[in-house]
C-alpha cells in the first residue's frame, strides 16, 4: 500500500524518496525491533546553547513544588522579547516532552507581562532539560491495541484567577499518544466539579482518538477505560439523579453519562499516587516525576538506565 501511494505521488509530482525517516523539523526518529523512539535532542541542546545554559547544573524536576509564581511575581523585565522567545521554543519542545507540558502551560500565561520570577522559572526548566536532553517518546512494537486514558484536575490551582487546571493523557496499549495540560475556562465551586470537568475533556479527547483509529482501520476493544482519582466524580457519572450541587455542571454530566450508557466509556478509580495525569496538573518532586514518566513510556536512549 505504501509503495502504491509513493508511485501515485511520483506520477503527479517530482519527488525523491529519502528512505526511512530519521530527522525532520527537529524531531529525531530511531527505529529498532523494539519500536520507535522520538525525541528532540539536537533541538534541546541548541536551545540550551542559545540561552547560555549548556554548562548549567541539572535539576531533577521542571518546577519548584513549593513556590507558586503569580502574574505580579518579581519586577517587570527590561527585555520581554527574551522571555517570549524562550517560551515559544519550549512550546515546540513539548511536542515530545509531556513531562514539561504543565510548566510550559504555566509560563505561557505570562507572555503579555513577563517578570523576573517568570524568567527564573524558565531557566529552571532549562536546567531540568539539561538533565536529559534526549528524553522522548517510545512507541513499543509489542504493545496491545487497547485505548485508555487518565484524567486529573488541581482545584483552584491558579493563584490569579482561582481557576482549576485540567490534565489528561491517552494511551494506545502502553504508548502515550495524546496529552494536555490546560487551565479550565470557568471557576469550579468544588474539587469534584473541577475533576468532573476534566473528565468531560478527557472523554471528548478519547472520542476523537477513537474516531481517528477507526478512520485508519484500527480495531480496538470497547469500553474505553478512563482512570480518575476522584470517587465522587465517578459517582456523578454513574448517577442519573442531578441534585442542587450538580445542576451547574449538568451539561458535562449528560455528556459523560451518555457515552457511559452507550458502552463506549468505563470510568475507573485509581489511587492518587498512581494517577499518571498528575504530571499535567501540578509540579512534582523528582522521584515521583520519574516514577510516573516510566509508566508513560518516556525513555532516554542516551541513558537507558
Amino acid at each position: 500500500m505504501i509503495d502504491a501511494v509513493k508511485k501515485h505521488l511520483c506520477s503527479q509530482f517530482l519527488l525523491k524518496d529519502l528512505g526511512s525517516l530519521k530527522y525532520f523539523l527537529g524531531l529525531e526518529i530511531a527505529r529498532s525491533s523494539k519500536g520507535i523512539h522520538i525525541c528532540q535532542r539536537k533541538y534541546a541542546l541548541e536551545l540550551l546553547e542559545e540561552f547560555g545554559m549548556l554548562a548549567c547544573k541539572p535539576r531533577a524536576s521542571p518546577m519548584d513544588t513549593k513556590e507558586k509564581i503569580q502574574s505580579d511575581s518579581g519586577e517587570p523585565l527590561s527585555n520581554p522579547t527574551l522571555y517570549r522567545k524562550l517560551v515559544g521554543k519550549l512550546i515546540y519542545l513539548s511536542v515530545t516532552r509531556p513531562d514539561i507540558s504543565f510548566t510550559v502551560q504555566r509560563l505561557s500565561q505570562f507572555m503579555s507581562d513577563p517578570r523576573t520570577a517568570h524568567l527564573e522559572a524558565g531557566f529552571r526548566l532549562l536546567r531540568y532539560i539539561k538533565s536529559a536532553p534526549a528524553q522522548g517518546l517510545l512507541y513499543r512494537s509489542d504493545t496491545t491495541i487497547r485505548l485508555s486514558g487518565y484524567t486529573d484536575a488541581d482545584w483552584a490551582a491558579c493563584a490569579d484567577t482561582r481557576r482549576s487546571v485540567s490534565g489528561f493523557c491517552t494511551f494506545l496499549g502502553d504508548s502515550l499518544i495524546t496529552w494536555k495540560s490546560k487551565k479550565q475556562k470557568t471557576v469550579s465551586r468544588s474539587s469534584v466539579e473541577s475533576e468532573y470537568r476534566a473528565m468531560a475533556q478527557a472523554t471528548s479527547e478519547l472520542i476523537w482518538v477513537s474516531g481517528l483509529l477507526r478512520e485508519l482501520g484500527v480495531d480496538f476493544q470497547e469500553p474505553v477505560t478512563l482512570f480518575c482519582d476522584s470517587k465522587s466524580a465517578i459517582h456523578i457519572a454513574n448517577n442519573p439523579v442531578y441534585h442542587e450541587r450538580t445542576k451547574h455542571i449538568e451539561i458535562d454530566c449528560h455528556f459523560v453519562r451518555e457515552h457511559l450508557k452507550s458502552g463506549f466509556l468505563k470510568p475507573l478509580h485509581v489511587d492518587s499516587r498512581r494517577q499518571i495525569a498528575n504530571i499535567f496538573t501540578k509540579p512534582l518532586a523528582g522521584d515521583h516525576l520519574r516514577n510516573l514518566l516510566s509508566k508513560m513510556g518516556i525513555a532516554n536512549l542516551h541513558s537507558p538506565s
